[in-house]
């Protein structure tokens, strides 16, 4: 029995960047900044009007969105770590701020400030994550992560090739895992 691998490539969020969107109360997309667009691989005109959870990752359990809109409901500010999808399939890790936006005391909308993480947080996250989705949804999926030389070699020849077929992919991988 052959495995195959599934390669999903991160997007590293710059030190010096903060994505920043907002969306109206159905969480609908009223505004994307420029690193938001770029980060996500989508155009910003691509990005209004659609849900936001156009970049929501499947490995993301859905128990923490459950609590992020039950604080957002008690009018309070929701912190934590989320994993993003891209629209090229790959995804991206941030840590989100995102509270109510009040005019005369009436919430109007929500914003949504993202900014980098660390790495050893992203690799915790993600164990804990997988945990909580096994736990509470019954899916669980296994993630590995290659070491810098052996990604290096995937995206030389990803680019050569315009892409990788399985045999390549898996003669590739399974000297390289760690």
């Amino acid at each position: 029995m052959q495995t195959t691998y599934q390669m999903f490539i991160e997007t590293i969020v710059p030190s010096d960047e903060l994505i920043v969107s907002r969306t109206d109360l159905h969480g609908n997309i009223t505004y994307a900044n420029e690193t938001f667009a770029h980060i996500s691989g989508y155009e910003i005109d691509e990005l209004i009007g659609k849900p936001h959870n156009i970049v929501r990752h499947p490995d993301m359990p859905h128990s923490v969105f459950r609590t992020l809109w039950q604080t957002l409901k008690q009018e309070q500010m929701w912190k934590g770590y989320v994993k993003n999808l891209r629209k090229d399939g790959g995804y991206y890790w941030v840590y989100a701020e995102i509270s109510g936006v009040y005019k005369d005391g009436v919430l109007v909308e929500y914003k949504s400030l993202r900014a980098p993480i660390e790495e050893e947080t992203k690799i915790k996250m993600q164990r804990e994550y997988d945990e909580k989705c096994e736990k509470e949804e019954g899916k669980s999926r296994v993630v590995v992560y290659l070491k810098s030389d052996i990604v290096h070699k995937v995206e030389t020849l990803a680019r050569e090739k315009a892409c990788l077929g399985d045999t390549i992919m898996n003669d590739i991988l399974s000297d390289s895992l760690f």
